[in-house]
């Protein structure tokens, strides 16, 4: 199994699309000064409409598969370990 399947199979009750509680929830339980930033420096695929963040599942993915995941998860609080 690889790592996106693992992921993919992890994340199979949540919706497509994602909030960005939802998104907090996926990264290990994250802050949300955390995960604003993450939207703001554009690490994670994502649109806004109305001040709300909506990120597509598969770039939660791919942001935990990315270089700058693995890069700072040594600095996160909590994190998703395979």
């Amino acid at each position: 199994m690889t790592k996106r399947q693992y992921y993919e199979i992890q994340f199979s009750t949540y919706p497509d699309i994602v909030n960005l509680k939802q998104f907090r929830e996926m990264l290990g339980g994250i802050g949300e000064g955390t995960a604003l930033k993450l939207m703001q420096e554009n690490r994670v695929e994502h649109f806004k409409l109305r001040n709300v963040y909506y990120i597509p599942k598969d770039s939660v993915i791919d942001y935990l598969l990315g270089y700058h995941y693995r890069r700072y998860k040594k600095l996160l609080k909590h994190k998703i370990e395979r």
